[in-house]
């Protein structure tokens, strides 16, 4: 998002050339995280980006482990028939690779691969430079057998090679891939190439011969990540005294003191029930584990997070996540902007990303503006609350699943639901869970969403499907049958096609609260990788 300033007419960024990085390491050593990280980052910045990974086309065109040779994950001599599948796989991916450069227009392509042998992967680069493609190598080391064996469990068991295996079995397996492949690795040590070396998943970073603006990106980028998994909050700031003027920074409500309270009950409680899932799913679990709340300057959300202060959780204020400026706009409803700037307002209807009302930001702007907080968001191993306004959370949460610019303006988050966004090696996992449905939610007569000020009130998109209400606490739900019956009549419509949403619309199933204490903790969501391809990944 930062960086289509200074994009060419053809996409891509000024003197960066096209890049491919060729991920090195042995098996299990986050690389896939890595590229999966770097990818989303590059997206952001506005750099047309894809991750090509072989693991992932060997199982789209063979399917699991147990369909492969025997031989195939061996190093050494091989049958001519297992190599003359590795080879066509290997073709194949390649192959890809270039159609996205040549046809499609992009710049950088992450190779994700073991790519363990110098030969093998010195032929890559004679292939590639040869077309005129700059060549990066990757390399991702880690010499601690916890952390190898961590990603195993976290990442690797649940992948279709191990579909239906014991998970001791499993992993004594994956250690038997490692342990052959340890015996032909070759690392990276010419001095002629560019390289990069990340050890341990970012506890210390080794270059040579990187150069340029693109390049330089991506080392700062990879010197901010890690791979210990955690969970990031979003909840928008409660309903203040003098709501939608940007310039009065007032206090709370009544109702938004009530729905502080209640945001603190839900995430507390939210983070009791990940606890004993974990648990029951025999996973080790961190009782101590900490969570951190951020939230702007803007009194309405500090104050939000005053419970929080009051049980000395550890809550930081971050200026830059104050809400977008509305300039002319501010104190104006949507019918007053568009009747006193019709102009303006045509063209903010053409490009609500970029578009620039006077003395106002863009969300180009608003985006420019958070990444300082997109780095602290990469390096902050703890569990994270982002208390907030709605373009804010916008910009972070398109930033975390992958969105394209133009689509962050229209992604819907309504005061009163908690969104959960779990980062993780081939995507990120989001849902969302309803905690409240008092004053400052929603328009009495429309039933739309309420927002702090016009620039934010565009309406369409989501990222996550919630259907189920957060049982946060007895003052968090307020039911009416007339609600379930206008949150179903919702509901079908949108299969039926009958609204203008987007299918990915955050909407709320309306329940009453003893089904919704009575229902198990399991919830349906949605994943959006990177890439930006949609899949269910939450079943009840």
């Amino acid at each position: 998002m930062a960086a289509p300033l200074y994009q060419t007419e053809s996409g891509r960024l000024w003197h960066a050339g096209q890049i491919i990085l060729v991920t090195v390491g042995l098996p299990a050593r986050g690389k896939t995280h890595i590229s999966r990280s770097l990818e989303r980052y590059l997206r952001w910045l506005g750099v047309k980006t894809a991750v090509f990974s072989l693991g992932d086309y060997r199982r789209k065109i063979m399917g699991g482990a147990k369909s492969l040779p025997p031989d195939y994950f061996g190093i050494g001599a091989k049958s001519p028939e297992t190599q003359a599948l590795r080879s066509k796989i290997k073709e194949g991916l390649e192959q890809q690779a270039l159609d996205f450069f040549q046809k499609e227009g992009g710049q950088v392509v992450i190779y994700d691969a073991n790519n363990g042998v110098r030969a093998t992967r010195y032929a890559l680069r004679a292939k590639f430079e040869a077309l005129g493609i700059h060549v990066v190598f990757l390399e991702s080391m880690c010499d601690r057998d916890d952390i190898v064996e961590a990603n195993i469990r976290s990442v690797k068991l649940s992948s279709p090679d191990y579909k239906g295996w014991d998970a001791d079995k499993a992993v004594k397996d994956y250690w038997s891939r490692i342990r052959d492949q340890e015996k032909f690795y070759e690392p990276i040590i010419d001095p002629d190439v560019a390289w990069i070396k990340v050890v341990n998943v970012g506890e210390r970073i080794v270059i040579n011969r990187i150069e340029g603006y693109l390049q330089s990106r991506i080392i700062f980028f990879l010197m901010n990540i890690h791979n210990r998994p955690r969970t990031i909050y979003f909840a928008r700031s409660g309903q203040s005294l003098i709501e939608h003027s940007y310039k009065a920074d007032s206090d709370l409500s009544p109702a938004g003191w009530e729905y502080a309270e209640s945001l603190k009950e839900a995430v507390m409680s939210r983070r009791r029930q990940v606890n004993e899932d974990r648990r029951n799913n025999g996973e080790k679990v961190d009782e101590d584990r900490k969570l951190v709340v951020w939230t702007s300057a803007r009194r309405r959300a500090y104050h939000t997070a005053w419970p929080f202060v009051r049980l000395d959780y550890r809550v930081e204020e971050k200026p830059q996540m104050g809400e977008i400026n509305p300039g002319v706009w501010d104190g104006l409803s949507s019918d007053e902007a568009r009747s006193l700037y019709p102009d303006e307002w045509e063209r903010f209807l053409k490009d609500p990303y970029a578009h620039r009302a006077p003395r106002a930001e863009s969300y180009h702007d608003l985006s420019v503006r958070l990444e300082p907080v997109i780095f602290e968001l990469e390096r902050c191993q703890e569990d994270l609350l982002i208390i907030g306004h709605a373009s804010v959370i916008r910009c972070l949460l398109a930033y975390l699943v992958g969105l394209p610019p133009n689509e962050v303006p229209s992604v819907e988050i309504a005061r009163g639901d908690l969104v959960e966004v779990v980062p993780a090696s081939y995507g990120v996992l989001s849902r969302a869970f309803h905690f409240w449905s008092g004053p400052g939610r929603a328009d009495g007569e429309t039933g739309m969403n309420l927002y702090e000020n016009v620039a934010e009130a565009t309406q369409g998109k989501g990222v996550v499907v919630m259907e189920h209400i957060f049982p946060a606490g007895p003052q968090d739900i307020n039911v009416t049958p007339e609600d379930i019956a206008s949150a179903e009549a919702e509901e079908e419509a949108a299969g039926e096609g009958k609204t203008e949403r987007d299918p990915l619309v955050l909407r709320d199933l309306m329940l009453d609260r003893e089904d919704a204490m009575s229902r198990p903790s399991s919830t349906r969501g949605y994943a959006r990788a990177p890439g930006g391809s949609r899949g269910k990944v939450f079943q009840d």
